[in-house]
């Protein structure tokens, strides 16, 4: 654990003096570097709000396909299961429930390493190069003969598709001010909502395809549907905010750079990589309780996303293809109260207390799943459980990508706490044996409890960083939200003494990341 001063400022970091030099820790990339001077690097509220809608028109729409696709992609087995995929491939025992714990497997293992390489590779290659080869594997998903294909393909498909979630999501905290974060989170997500809802839909369609096989063209349809959106990504994906731009004039990518640096402070810092931010985020608790929070909310959302059509099929209030249908509406209520939350938050700069809230929702939507009830009731529930979940989703995501810092620092956070959080596919996968239908008890029972450890979680973070901010607000008052430790002026002895950092370089002050005294936690 981090040796600290009971602010969470790293006694280490801060002692430990070494010569760096003034580094541009903004660096511009493959940006031309063009001098501007203060007065055209000022920016009033108008131009603020117009770069802010350019910004979200040139990540937000295609980032929010890109996840719909994988959403979708990953979760449509569920889809082709009601439409006849086990006795086709004629699966026995558990081996269905492998074929979907397989893919978690892969999914988690690459999560970190692909933070990495997203950086390095920059994401308008990284990206479409995942998309086309999990696009690939999804298509022959569709030509597969038994277990034994299903089982591999579905492993594929995990390892190529585990670096888009943590990519993207990544890619978006560096390009918002944590008080405009959420929202954009909240509709990326939104991707996922709409999965459930467009899958059900989709699959309706496609299942009535007269080939006696109706299964299949659910995986043919969708990974070429995935194909096509990939090869425009090349064009399409914005990389980070130092790199050339095509969408931001050279002085407006410059006037975004100081408000990001104003707003994120060295938390956004784009040092290159060293294996000391790496470390700073693993010894850091607090990704741990993270993790597991994340992890927590992540296991209802893929029991939901997976068994939902065969929890609707069980409850025998329609008919087979009709289940398709009916899986639509909770997750349209998902989306809705996604944005909502988003929104919300935002306004307030906090996520503890909608995360409690809304897991509150889905808490009360496993209790009446796993009572006795009339069959009408339980589907209700389900629009309970969805719409609580998807937004607790997007808050944490939010809420991890804007208390960590420099830049590797916080690639490494985040691909940790997807890492885990994802491995929750491992568990969902497994907790709705077809044994026990038509109650599932043991599988709601167990929703019910990552239910209540999420929003345990979100209490322990919320107390603790709300700790740690008084903590340094004793010491160095600061603005709540951080904004006035001003990256450019680091290496200023005025700058130093204000925070109490004489001694140490412009370098190992901006090192210092999240643990900067005047850093302030979002809670």
């Amino acid at each position: 654990m981090l040796a600290t001063d009971g602010t969470g400022v790293d006694k280490a970091l801060v002692d430990r003096v070494h010569t760096h030099g003034t580094d541009d820790l903004y660096p511009d990339g493959d940006r031309e570097k063009v001098a501007f001077t203060e007065e055209e690097l000022t920016i009033d509220e108008a131009q603020k709000k117009r770069i802010l809608r350019k910004v979200d028109w040139a990540l937000v729409p295609y980032f929010s396909l890109l996840y719909l696709l994988s959403f979708l992609d990953r979760v449509n087995i569920g889809q082709a299961n009601v439409a006849g995929l086990t006795p086709a491939l004629g699966l026995k025992g558990n081996e269905y429930a492998v074929a979907l714990s397989i893919f978690f497997v892969a999914y988690v293992i690459v999560e970190i390493p692909s933070n990495w390489l997203l950086k390095a590779m920059k994401p308008h290659r990284f990206v479409p190069l995942i998309m086309i080869a999990w696009s690939i594997v999804m298509i022959l998903m569709g030509v597969v003969q038994n277990a034994a294909g299903l089982i591999a393909t579905r492993f594929f498909l995990g390892f190529a598709e585990g670096g888009l979630y943590p990519g993207l999501n990544m890619l978006l905290s560096t390009w918002y001010p944590r008080s405009k974060l959420n929202l954009r989170v909240g509709l990326f997500f939104a991707g996922a909502t709409l999965a459930g809802a467009f899958g059900g839909i989709l699959a309706y369609g496609l299942r009535h395809i007269q080939t006696g096989a109706g299964w299949r063209f659910i995986f043919f349809i969708e990974g070429a549907i995935t194909f096509v959106c990939a090869i425009p990504g090349y064009w399409i994906i914005v990389d980070f905010p130092g790199d050339k731009q095509k969408f931001l004039t050279e002085q407006e990518a410059a006037q975004w750079t100081r408000v990001l640096q104003q707003s994120q402070g060295v938390t956004n810092a784009q040092l290159p990589f060293t294996w000391k931010q790496v470390r700073q985020a693993f010894k850091d608790w607090k990704l741990y309780v993270y993790s597991i929070m994340y992890l927590s909310i992540a296991n209802p959302l893929y029991s939901l996303a997976l068994f939902t059509p065969q929890i609707i099929a069980d409850l025998h209030v329609a008919g087979a293809a009709a289940t398709n249908l009916l899986s639509t509406p909770p997750y349209v209520l998902g989306f809705i109260t996604t944005v909502a939350a988003a929104v919300v938050s935002d306004r307030y700069l906090c996520r503890s207390v909608p995360i409690i809230c809304c897991m509150s929702v889905t808490l009360i939507g496993y209790i009446i799943l796993i009572t006795d009830v009339p069959a009408g009731v339980k589907y209700f529930s389900l629009f309970l459980a969805v719409a609580g979940v998807s937004p607790s989703i997007a808050l944490a995501i939010s809420w991890i990508g804007s208390n960590y810092g420099p830049i590797y620092t916080r690639a490494t956070a985040m691909g940790l706490f997807f890492s885990m959080g994802n491995s929750a596919g491992l568990i969902s996968s497994n907790v709705y044996p077809k044994t026990e239908s038509p109650r599932y008890i043991k599988g709601h029972a167990i929703n019910l409890g990552f239910t209540a450890l999420a929003i345990v979680c979100a209490i322990v973070l919320a107390v603790e960083n709300k700790r740690l901010n008084r903590k340094r607000d004793a010491i160095h008052p600061a603005k709540p939200d951080g904004s006035d430790v001003d990256i450019r002026k680091a290496g200023n002895e005025e700058e130093k003494v204000k925070w109490g950092l004489q001694g140490m370089s412009q370098r190992e002050i901006v090192e210092l990341g999240d643990h900067h005294p005047g850093f302030r936690y979002v809670w």
